[in-house]
């Protein structure tokens, strides 16, 4: 099949400048590397440390909440918590004011995990983020907060 160069409009198109297809491939590799210390040092998935610690910051939440909170679906917060629970760091009950929902908290074994993994988070966060100024770094939260607005306030799925 040959390949095309060229969008809708006849302009080039540039894979290694598009934005959407440069922030994806950066996301994943800064993903891949905590994931890897995350399995390594505390046996848990990157679904599974978003779900904790989103928990911990938080506190007591239902699964949609922590979905809505951490952008994921809910096929794949539930798979998290199902295993956090199995690991003895969350805990599930049902929701007084829901007969049908559930409410996530950490135990005691997951606020000890997620406290240990605090200092590795920030280690990694530093040595990925180390070669930025703080100028560069405040840029950069300024305009990923107004990009996750811009797609929040504007559904975007069917530009």
């Amino acid at each position: 099949m040959p390949t095309n160069d060229r969008n809708d409009s006849g302009a080039e198109f540039r894979l290694d400048t598009f934005l959407p297809y440069k922030l994806a491939v950066v996301t994943d590799c800064i993903s891949n590397v905590f994931a890897g210390n995350y399995d390594r040092q505390f046996q848990l998935t990157i679904p599974e440390w978003r779900v904790l610690a989103t928990i911990a910051v938080h506190g007591t939440m239902s699964p949609t909440s922590v979905g809505r909170q951490t952008a994921m679906d809910k096929v794949k917060v539930s798979r998290a918590a199902q295993s956090l629970v199995a690991k003895g760091m969350l805990r599930q009950n049902q929701d007084p004011r829901d007969g049908r929902g559930r409410l996530l908290r950490l135990t005691r074994k997951g606020t000890a995990a997620f406290e240990g993994m605090v200092p590795l988070a920030t280690r990694l966060e530093t040595k990925i983020f180390g070669s930025l100024s703080r100028a560069d770094l405040t840029a950069l939260n300024r305009i990923l907060t107004k990009l996750s607005t811009q797609v929040e306030t504007n559904g975007l799925e069917d530009a």
